[in-house]
């Protein structure tokens, strides 16, 4: 291993000079630059000792192989290895930090397919069920969803009251809440989105929302009553209307598609087209939109606004395995997360936050939380403030369950119980849903309902109020409260609070750990 130059290689270096002691007359001139002392020794040597750790050895060995140097210099074979890492690091890098946007671009395509476009809504009346392919939806609401499309100009968003919802640009960032949480506080109003770069002039009556993205996402929640969505879907087909701003003197009826029971996929891929989604994200988008780090990944490995996605046999080879491994990590994040800040009661039970650090900015001490980022875009569609940090009271709360008590993966084929203590802190109510590992979208069952809710009326409670849920392929004889689970299959559920008390917030109260059922 080399830890210092030598002097007998091309001559003798002399520190900082880079002069050659090859003659008397250059030695003289040596002597008179860097003094007597040097000069009088008989073999020349460093004028400054080089540390062994700022220096390259001729072999290194790695993960991807020996590398091989020249003083220093990669040889041919080692460049070739160095750059296919790169690239492949890159692509990682580009898989995990722009999900957000794959999703949500995964999202346009999946509302456009079935006809929603700026007229057009999609909302299931009868509930989202496992029909939509839609990360981590709640199936215990009459859920509206609908694209818009502001190229041409800005659009006007009507709703009721009583709903709740918000509004997210192509990447998934936060533009403006609506309904209960949002400047109408419930009472419903007129939305005006605005597309970026916007100079004109905004009629007064309206909530201003601007974009930095052409495309947004729209999404609101009207609330059942006793499990029946029949109130919030009549008050969406009457006072939910959605149009061009130049429009809002005579507007267009908004068309409502019925999305109970209709197959759609609004889930990114995982394979080398994730790469073709984000791209088309880029042309459609202006650059001022990307966050320049973000850009700069992107365009490492190909994807520029203007110029064609084209990579090469050898590029898509890495990028294809790129996506996989980008896959994988993600899936680990979320499925086994290494890190306390991943758990409610760390180290005694495996319910987890959605939003970890309690951001939705997903930001603690100035730092993005990266790992918190990757977990909650992996599995969820829609971000905002009242979702991650919602006042004692009022708004929601979420917890996950990925694995088991013993932290085993959920298997379909066996039974599992649940334990809910008495006086479970929902001021509304509470539900568990189960979900799909794969899709992350609703667990496709023979239920008509997944999974149960408290608002329903049908959850049966024990003497002293706690309540017991048995998860298993089929009902356990004698047990009320059941989700259907699938042989072959695993899962994973939320438990959702709805105005949650303050004993969930200092942990007073906790839910139980699923359990093999014995």
């Amino acid at each position: 291993m080399r830890t210092q130059h030598t002097v007998t290689r091309r001559g003798a270096l002399l520190g900082a000079t880079g002069l050659l002691a090859a003659s008397p007359l250059q030695t003289s001139v040596s002597s008179m630059l860097i003094g007597p002392a040097f000069a009088q020794n008989s073999k020349p040597k460093m004028a400054t000792e080089i540390p062994p750790e700022i220096t390259t050895p001729d072999h290194v060995e790695t993960r991807l192989g020996t590398l091989n140097f020249f003083d220093g210099v990669p040889d041919k074979a080692t460049c070739e290895k160095l750059y296919d890492n790169l690239d492949f690091v890159r692509g990682v890098e580009v898989f995990l930090n722009t999900m957000a946007a794959a999703s949500t671009h995964a999202n346009f395509v999946g509302l456009r397919s079935v006809g929603c476009d700026n007229h057009a809504v999609l909302l299931h009346e009868d509930r989202v069920d496992a029909k939509t392919l839609l990360l981590t939806p709640n199936t215990q609401t009459a859920t509206l969803w609908s694209p818009l499309d502001l190229k041409a100009g800005p659009v006007v968003v009507e709703i009721p009251s009583g709903v709740l919802g918000l509004a997210d640009d192509h990447w998934m960032r936060h533009i403006i809440d609506m309904g209960i949480s949002g400047p109408d506080k419930g009472s419903g109003g007129k939305y005006v989105f605005l597309p970026p770069g916007y100079q004109g002039q905004t009629p007064d009556g309206y909530f201003v929302a601007r974009s930095r993205t052409f495309n947004i996402t729209c999404g609101l929640r009207g609330f059942t009553i006793k499990g029946d969505t029949r109130p919030a879907v009549e008050a969406f087909h009457k006072h939910f209307k959605l149009y061009a701003l130049d429009q809002a003197g005579n507007p267009p009826p908004t068309k409502f598609i019925n999305g109970s029971g209709l197959y759609l996929n609004t889930v990114h891929a995982n394979t080398f087209k994730f790469y073709e989604e984000i791209n088309q994200v880029i042309q459609d988008e202006p650059t001022s939109a990307v966050d320049p780090e973000i850009a700069g990944q992107l365009a490492a490995i190909g994807i520029v606004k203007g110029r064609p996605f084209a990579p090469d046999d050898r590029m898509k080879r890495i990028l294809t395995e790129a996506a996989a491994v980008g896959n994988a990590t993600a899936r680990a994040i979320v499925f086994r997360a290494r890190s306390d800040d991943f758990y409610f009661y760390p180290g005694k039970s495996n319910w987890r936050p959605i939003f970890v650090g309690g951001s939705y900015l997903f930001m603690q001490n100035d730092a993005t939380l990266l790992d918190a980022r990757i977990n909650f875009f992996y599995q969820a569609t829609g971000v905002s403030p009242a979702m991650a940090a919602a006042p004692v009271g009022s708004g929601s709360q979420y917890a996950a369950a990925m694995v088991d008590a013993r932290g085993d993966a959920f298997d379909g084929g066996k039974t599992y119980r649940l334990h809910l203590p008495p006086n479970i802190p929902a001021k509304q109510f509470w539900s568990l849903i189960p979900y799909d590992t794969q899709t992350r979208s609703v667990l496709q069952t023979d239920q008509r309902d997944a999974g149960l809710s408290s608002e329903t009326g049908t959850v049966a409670a024990n003497a002293d109020g706690s309540v017991d849920i048995y998860f298993a392929p089929t009902r356990p004889p004698g047990r009320e409260n059941w989700i259907q689970t699938v042989p072959g299959k695993s899962w994973f559920v939320y438990f959702r609070l709805y105005s949650p008390l303050e004993p969930w917030f200092d942990k007073s109260w906790r839910p139980g750990d699923i359990e093999p059922a014995a």
